[in-house]
């Protein structure tokens, strides 16, 4: 049985990961945009997992 606060935990993970890519974005080091991209990706897959398209 799935947990019944999955889709609250994926909503949670998508709302940090975005803000950090956000953030990440804003600096121009090549590791940031790095950071950035990965970030984006995590929170594209955490809003898959709640059922939620960005």
């Amino acid at each position: 049985m799935a947990s019944s606060f999955a889709q609250d935990i994926c909503r949670i993970c998508a709302d940090i990961c975005q803000q950090c890519g956000d953030e990440c974005s804003n600096h121009h080091t090549q590791h940031c945009q790095e950071c950035a991209d990965a970030c984006k990706a995590c929170a594209e897959e955490c809003r898959r997992m709640t059922g939620v398209a960005a």
